[in-house]
């Protein structure tokens, strides 16, 4: 028997410390099935949507959300801990070291109390290892404890930098192509800005973004569940917005160089199609089309109106569903997966840019009388 627990215990330190290694420190994706945070964050995730669909309220419904990115981290890390701890007094007991305890008696409370207070080196002296063996391993444990917080302490950082990094681009589109951002909202405003030009660095630097995007998201792959400062904004949804913009440039625009849409394009497709696969989320089919044969004509209107050229045959209307079918199925499934809107191609209403919901911005502009229906374009200068 004290074999079998000596066994036991280390295996259990083993795994947690190649699970830590593998999602604190190895910048690559995980093929292996069997890995204790993937089955954490599986059956965690589904209870916590479980509850969320219950609350009937969005926006309470989006504050409980959104605090399950953060919590998960300090509970795995919990864990984490709790396994290191108990597997090392497990060790120590089925070796039967000998301890130095004020009572002069071992219990198993003596070995979890003197693997707690080695794992986290607090050393207090009290209970103490009285072999050679116990020594070495608490050696070896305080050595364990002390990199597996260092790894903590660094990795936090990181993480925060690169979801910094990932928000300030979605905040500026509040402002380009309005909250929850749409790809027609995004050309029409720039056409009435007569920056046609523009907009193909814009999609050169939302390529960059769909690619850092994939790399931190791939790294780091709790960054899914952290969501944006706004109920109307996320990462998905600028991921969508900016596929539909490419979509509509490769099929409908005619003066507007579609090279660098492609390029941004197989990009952000690439980081849609990843980030479903690594959380086994199907491509999703719906009954209901995305966008209906009266929302193109919409949208053909409205770029006409801001000044483009567009093509208005069938062959353009075949292209842009061509198109959306390479990624929408993996977008959809992404937004069921991680309860996210996935906003449309053209907005059903008015836009409503975040900033214009704000009473004190509107007051300390002078835009009081600005109808919060109205785009931030159609206010008179």
């Amino acid at each position: 028997m004290s074999i079998l627990l000596a066994i036991s215990s280390i295996m259990v330190i083993g795994i947690v410390l190649l699970d830590g290694f593998e999602a604190l420190l190895l910048p690559r994706r995980v093929l292996r099935k069997f890995r204790l945070a993937r089955y954490y964050y599986v059956l965690s995730w589904q209870m916590w949507k479980s509850v969320a669909r219950a609350i009937g309220s969005r926006k309470r419904r989006e504050a409980f959300l959104s605090v399950y990115g953060p919590l998960s981290i300090v509970v795995l890390f919990a864990i984490w801990a709790s396994g290191l701890i108990v597997g090392f007094a497990v060790l120590q007991q089925s070796l039967d070291t000998p301890l130095n305890t004020p009572g002069g008696e071992r219990t198993p409370i003596d070995y979890f109390y003197m693997s707690g207070v080695t794992m986290f080196t607090l050393g207090y002296g009290d209970v103490t290892p009285a072999s050679s063996l116990g020594r070495i391993i608490a050696v070896i444990e305080s050595g364990v404890g002390f990199g597996f917080l260092a790894a903590v302490i660094g990795y936090l950082p990181v993480l925060y930098s690169a979801f910094s990094r990932r928000e300030l681009p979605i905040s500026l589109l509040d402002a380009r192509a309005g909250s929850p951002p749409t790809a027609t909202e995004a050309l029409v405003r720039a056409g009435r800005s007569h920056e046609h030009a523009s907009m193909l660095s814009h999609l050169s630097e939302w390529e960059h973004w769909a690619a850092e995007v994939l790399e931190s998201h791939l790294s780091f792959p709790v960054l899914t569940f952290y969501r944006s400062q706004h109920d109307n904004q996320s990462w998905l949804a600028a991921l969508t917005a900016v596929l539909d913009t490419c979509a509509i440039i490769m099929s409908h625009l005619e003066e507007i160089d579609s090279t660098q849409a492609t390029l941004t394009f197989a990009m952000a497709r690439h980081a849609a199609v990843d980030l479903a696969q690594i959380y086994r989320s199907a491509p999703l089919q719906i009954d209901e089309p995305r966008i209906t044969p009266d929302e193109i004509t919409r949208i053909r209107t409205a770029l006409v109106s801001a000044g483009y050229r567009v093509r208005h045959d069938e062959r353009s209307a075949a292209k842009m569903n061509e198109l959306r079918a390479m990624y929408e199925p993996f977008v959809l499934a992404l937004g069921r997966h991680f309860v996210l809107d996935v906003p449309r191609v053209i907005a059903a209403d008015a836009v409503v840019d975040n900033w214009q919901t704000s009473a004190w911005m509107r007051r300390s502009i002078g835009l009081g009388a600005l109808p919060l229906g109205r785009r931030f374009d159609d206010h008179d200068e």
